[in-house]
């Protein structure tokens, strides 16, 4: 893992901005998904209490990995890769953690330290080779 991926968890979970609506549950689905593995390894990105991942550590971040919501109802959505697409609902939040690794692209981890576009060229230079 890069000191870009590590220091980006660091300050997701550093925040302390949380709504009180979530009561902790935003903080815990970043701690629960920094303990996996995999996951672990992805570029970390949060907007409107989602946590997103993406193989690349530069914005624009990739879409190619669904991303997890706390609900007001204590439930766990998952959507993606893109926002039209809803995986689903499940009870907690190791649940919502384990359907994302199960829908990880092949290969997606380490994160590409660089934008999307320079990973795609990396990834192409690497097949065409």
């Amino acid at each position: 893992m890069t000191d870009i991926v590590e220091d980006q968890w660091q300050k997701i979970m550093a925040r302390t901005d949380e709504p009180a609506w979530l009561a902790g549950r935003f903080t815990e689905l970043v701690r629960v998904a920094y303990e996996e593995p995999r996951l672990r390894e992805l570029y970390p990105w949060a907007g409107m209490w989602e946590l997103h991942f993406s193989r690349c550590t530069e914005p624009r971040h990739t879409w190619d990995i669904p991303y997890i919501a706390p609900m007001k109802d204590g439930a766990y959505r998952i959507d993606g890769p893109s926002r039209s697409q809803h995986v689903g609902v499940v009870a907690t939040v190791g649940e919502a953690v384990a359907v994302v690794v199960e829908r990880l692209p092949p290969g997606c981890a380490p994160a590409f330290v660089g934008t999307a576009a320079e990973l795609d060229e990396y990834e192409r230079t690497r097949t065409d080779g």
